[in-house]
């Protein structure tokens, strides 16, 4: 009887069962077959021999024929088990599955020790009543049975249950696993979708000024403008895009930026090459390098520069990226601006509540910030 490992029995042990779905006859058969698995039928096979091994010393049946006899009546025993895991296939909401699986392999042995008397004895009730010796192997062997066959049952339908109810808190976890990662995946979209425009209009609000003062520079600008856009904003929303990608876009607008001001924005990326494949979310630097150049360049009236630079001990060690420039300063409102608000939060989605994003001031003026995250 052992190990259950069918997934088509399902041993219902409870009375009062709404209805579900009835299986249909090749399901049942397929259950049927699956239910008979080697671990079942070997340890089914194992304890006949043993049975008949321990019964061997009280029989004058040769062993040979008594080894048959526990055989086959454990192999029927198995068999109705099997069955009753299948047929029939409704069974009125007050009977539970598991009792008629347990009340079939009863009856099942000492009508299979009938039915191998009655085999030895040709079928004649009569000598099998008036024999002694045979009438006492009769209970000796339907005894020994009907002690082993349902406690065995009982057992089978016990390892059943628990290995379904495992299955289904698998199931469940996976189940709530997904949910939360689309969660995530929309949060992360979301945040996504609240950055975009705040850099698409600061970079338009920039090109606008141009014009209005008549800069010679304005042509130049929403040319590179244009081309920029035409590159960066596919790439927006790749779920796949890496930390090379990000510096791509990083370089053309910060070349956007210097076409601008050219006598007051010099800038250097630096990030080894080694890292340019890791995943990266989407504008996570150009949102810092946008900051250094809004809140730390612009308002300077030397200007200054801007570094992109990053660096990794060692693989599985934390990485840091950071975006360094000498324009103004740390300001006030600075730290609390809705796109690095923004960007805390998608680095946290991305790579977990590790992931920090750090303001500091640079000496004599500027500012460093610093990512920090274990890809």
């Amino acid at each position: 009887m052992g190990k259950a490992l069918a997934p088509a029995i399902v041993p219902d042990m409870s009375a009062t069962l709404p209805v579900r779905n009835l299986p249909s006859h090749r399901q049942a058969w397929q259950g049927f077959v699956a239910s008979l698995t080697l671990w079942r039928v070997g340890l089914t096979l194992a304890l006949a021999v043993l049975a008949a091994t321990l019964l061997n010393p009280i029989f004058i049946t040769p062993y040979a024929v008594l080894l048959g006899r526990t055989l086959f009546i454990a192999l029927l025993a198995l068999l109705a088990f099997s069955a009753a895991g299948q047929w029939p296939r409704r069974l009125p909401s007050w009977v539970a599955r598991w009792l008629v699986q347990v009340l079939l392999v009863t009856l099942m042995v000492p009508l299979g020790t009938l039915l191998v008397y009655l085999v030895s004895v040709g079928g004649d009730i009569g000598t099998l009543l008036r024999s002694e010796g045979r009438l006492l192997g009769f209970f000796w062997i339907a005894g020994s049975g009907l002690l082993i066959g349902p406690l065995l049952a009982m057992g089978a339908l016990y390892r059943q249950r628990d290995a379904e109810a495992r299955s289904q808190a698998l199931h469940f976890e996976l189940e709530r696993s997904e949910l939360e990662r689309r969660a995530l995946d929309a949060r992360l979209r979301l945040l996504q979708a609240q950055v975009e425009p705040h850099f698409l209009f600061n970079t338009l609000a920039n090109v606008r000024a141009l014009v209005e003062t008549g800069s010679p520079q304005a042509a130049p600008v929403l040319g590179s403008l244009i081309a920029y856009l035409r590159a960066a904003v596919p790439r927006l929303h790749n779920e796949a895009a890496s930390l090379g990608d990000e510096l791509a876009l990083v370089r053309a607008y910060l070349e956007l930026m210097h076409l601008r001001m050219p006598d007051r924005l010099q800038y250097l990326i630096a990030v080894p090459a080694e890292l340019h494949g890791l995943r990266f979310p989407p504008m996570a630097l150009l949102t810092l390098v946008e900051n250094a150049v809004r809140h730390g360049i612009d308002p300077s009236e030397e200007g200054g520069s801007i570094e992109v630079s990053g660096f990794r001990e060692a693989p599985g060690r934390p990485l840091r990226l950071w975006v360094s420039d000498s324009g103004v300063g740390l300001t006030q409102q600075m730290g609390s601006g809705t796109g690095l608000r923004n960007l805390r939060e998608r680095l946290q989605v991305f790579y977990g509540e590790t992931a920090r994003l750090d303001l500091t001031e640079n000496q004599p003026h500027g500012l460093r910030a610093e990512i920090e995250f274990t890809p």
